[in-house]
């Protein structure tokens, strides 16, 4: 397995857990445990396009890793 293609695997692993994140906070009861929840979604959404950035980077730099 590639750098590459390792990469955009940790992104969509890391767009799945800003989804679960994103519904435990809606259907979180405790008003504390919603904020808790809420509060990472920010930071789950800045791994990922740290993420994509990176990507964009290899695949400008090394041509033959995009698409893949």
């Amino acid at each position: 397995m590639t750098i590459s293609s390792q990469l955009k695997q940790t992104v969509a692993t890391m767009k799945g857990i800003e989804s679960l994140i994103r519904i435990y906070a809606e259907t979180a009861q405790n008003p504390e445990s919603k904020a808790v929840w809420e509060r990472q979604i920010p930071r789950a959404g800045g791994v990922v396009r740290l993420l994509e950035e990176r990507v964009q980077t290899l695949e400008r730099e090394e041509p033959q890793y995009k698409g893949y």
